[in-house]
């Protein structure tokens, strides 16, 4: 058989013509109709959209004429319909088609909330202001003060007062937290009627604590080295100011102790308070001291024994002042230059230093007396009196004729009259004589009544032994 019969055997004529007729028909089809990337890039219209603005119809004339195909001839190519419940693999589908569903991939993901914002309140700032700041719109404010409760809480706003805003992903505004005082906060929260208010008042811890301190160059900086406030380390004086003279009696080594209540709110100190139980070494003698509310509800320090801390005078009227001149009948005046007598103590202090009463008493002269400058006299009873000179000005309320407790402040250390700096000139006077503050001998007041005393050595002793306790672990510490 020669090589052309085998190539007529291999292709009959028949099957030459319908491959040819094939082809024409593929060329027809790819006219029309469209390419995937063209039908890729027409916008899709679900058949069965509701709401929709038009609906289109589909006719007989819409629909594509299919062709006649030999049905004995293979397909060259295999056509997929679209439909939403089967997809192709993902290693099959077009780049085309892969990058047109990306942007709704993206789309679907959530967007995260967006960081809050925190406006600290300035000095002459409003609630006006404070929205303005977060970029809050003033219909959103007053729709919030419509809420009589959030009006309430927001009436009134503090210097560096902070408000934290939190906003939807389309920059609505979600809430808005602010703390009132460090216990008490509010929360306004969206909602569907508009605003919520949420208020909460934290209930803080109460606790004991103990410190202790050595004094080094000063008192004051050894009692901030001990994490005493500048208001306990003035109580904390107060409390043994008739017996140790803070301006002239204290020494490099002196110690105290002291047991006070503090308030925390979590980790966070709020509030230290009163001093319920304190030691004071000075010079070596060694001061205690405890504080007793009694039946009547009168509260007091007294010593361990239940005798009163407090006397009829203290010691000092001046907080940590230093002695600039001592009572004397022979010192040399620094104005007037002649030996001149020095009626009283004078305690250097800075300008506008509170001075305070000795004693409980009435003012029988607040004003002008020569070269004392303003002028402060106290009178006591049992023929005793006090005077304070040189006075920068008086105290609200101190006045001729106006009755002072012990303690109470008079007056602020100036350079009235003849006086060479700012200091307190301070005379004690017994039956119209002047005699020596600081040598003067003070009476005591009266101790714990007999009937209390079983009372008070319940409340008390269990300090001690915790002051004791805490001591010696403090000392076994630093000795390691």
């Amino acid at each position: 058989m020669t090589p052309k019969d085998t190539k007529a055997l291999l292709y009959p004529k028949s099957h030459i013509l319908a491959a040819g007729g094939v082809a024409a028909l593929l060329s027809l089809a790819l006219l029309v109709f469209p390419s995937r990337e063209v039908e890729a890039k027409k916008p899709f219209i679900h058949p069965k959209m509701e709401n929709a603005s038009t609906q289109i119809e589909e006719t007989d004339d819409q629909k594509p004429e299919l062709l006649p195909i030999d049905e004995e001839a293979e397909p060259p190519f295999v056509v997929l319909e679209s439909s939403t419940d089967s997809q192709p693999p993902p290693a099959e589908q077009p780049a085309q088609q892969a990058e047109a569903e990306a942007p709704a991939a993206v789309a679907a993901t959530p967007s995260l909330p967006a960081t809050p914002t925190v406006v600290t309140s300035g000095k002459g700032d409003t609630l006006s202001t404070v929205f303005a700041k977060a970029g809050v719109p003033a219909s959103i404010l007053q729709e919030i003060l419509h809420d009589k409760e959030a009006a309430k809480y927001l009436g009134r706003i503090k210097t560096g007062q902070k408000f934290e805003f939190t906003f939807s992903a389309d920059g609505e505004l979600q809430t808005l937290s602010a703390n009132l005082d460090k216990l008490e906060s509010v929360e306004i929260s969206k909602s569907v009627q508009g605003f919520s208010v949420k208020h909460e008042i934290a209930k803080p811890e109460m606790r004991t604590v103990y410190a202790r301190g050595v004094i080094g160059s000063s008192f004051s900086l050894a009692a901030k080295k001990a994490g005493l406030s500048h208001g306990q380390t003035v109580s904390l004086s107060k409390i043994f100011a008739y017996d140790i003279d803070f301006a002239q009696d204290i020494r490099r080594g002196d110690e105290f102790e002291v047991i006070y209540e503090e308030k925390r709110l979590g980790s966070k100190r709020l509030h230290q308070g009163k001093i319920l139980a304190a030691r004071f070494t000075n010079r070596g003698k060694t001061y205690t001291a405890v504080r007793y509310t009694n039946k009547q509800g009168a509260t007091h320090y007294y010593t361990v024994d239940g005798n009163s801390m407090r006397k009829a005078f203290i010691r000092t009227p001046v907080d940590f002042a230093r002695i600039s001149s001592r009572f004397s009948n022979g010192r040399r005046h620094p104005i007037l230059n002649k030996i001149r007598a020095h009626k009283g103590v004078d305690y250097a202090a800075p300008r506008g230093t509170p001075i305070r009463a000795t004693g409980d008493g009435k003012v029988t002269l607040a004003g002008r007396k020569g070269g004392y400058g303003n002028t402060v006299i106290i009178e006591h009873g049992n023929n005793q009196q006090t005077l304070y000179a040189h006075m920068q000005g008086f105290a609200k309320g101190i006045r001729t004729g106006s009755s002072v407790k012990q303690g109470q402040i008079i007056g602020y250390i100036g350079t009235t009259g003849l006086s060479t700096g700012p200091h307190l000139h301070y005379e004690f006077q017994i039956n119209g004589t002047h005699v020596d503050p600081l040598s003067q001998k003070l009476t005591m007041a009266n101790p714990i009544s007999r009937g209390e005393k079983q009372r008070f050595l319940q409340q008390t002793q269990p300090l001690m032994a915790r002051m004791n306790k805490e001591k010696a672990t403090m000392l076994a510490m630093d000795k390691r």
